[in-house]
């Protein structure tokens, strides 16, 4: 047996009899993929249907696929922030929050790892932009510390801003019910 830490498969699923017999249905089903993304290709009822499911998990209103977190996080913040807005980043976040960060146009603050007075002097600090978002990992992949969320959701309250979560490797193991 090998244990890979290293890979996204945290609860063995890749391999378990029931999603390797949904996979192979869905491949009869749907063939091997559209060749290309939905943006160029069309979205098929699989990918709604998932959605939905995803959405329903998380008991939201709606969720949007992506073909990986690094790709919804490369897109994320230069959707949403302007060169008006501040980001404040966790130091520890995932590569793909930090390039992200890096192609928006925002202004970017990086506060000390899960330090949650470094987070507040840097909240001051931003106070004089427009919008101020405070970017996490959920559950840090490299060293698995769990975010303080209830003290980072506090302080954004505090400073008016928002908050992003990215839940990537959190989401299946941590929370009631993996949510």
């Amino acid at each position: 047996g090998i244990l890979n830490f290293c890979a996204n498969n945290y609860l063995g699923l890749s391999s378990h009899p029931e999603v390797i017999r949904a996979a192979v249905e869905a491949l009869e089903k749907f063939g091997a993929g559209l060749s290309s993304v939905r943006f160029i290709c069309g979205t098929q009822s699989i990918h709604k249907d998932l959605e939905e499911k995803i959405a329903r998990f998380h008991q939201r209103e709606d969720a949007i696929l992506y073909a990986s977190c690094f790709d919804a996080n490369a897109g994320i913040f230069e959707a949403l922030l302007t060169p008006e807005d501040a980001v404040l980043s966790d130091e520890l976040n995932h590569a793909s929050i930090i390039d992200g960060i890096r192609l928006c146009k925002a202004n970017k603050y990086r506060y000390k790892h899960m330090d949650m007075q470094d987070l507040e002097s840097k909240l001051q600090d931003a106070q004089k932009h427009r919008l101020r978002l405070v970017a996490t990992d959920g559950a840090f992949s490299m060293d698995g510390d769990i975010a303080p969320l209830r003290e980072i959701c506090q302080l954004a309250q505090k400073y008016d801003a928002l908050v992003f979560i990215d839940e990537c490797h959190a989401t299946g193991f941590l929370g009631p019910n993996g949510r």
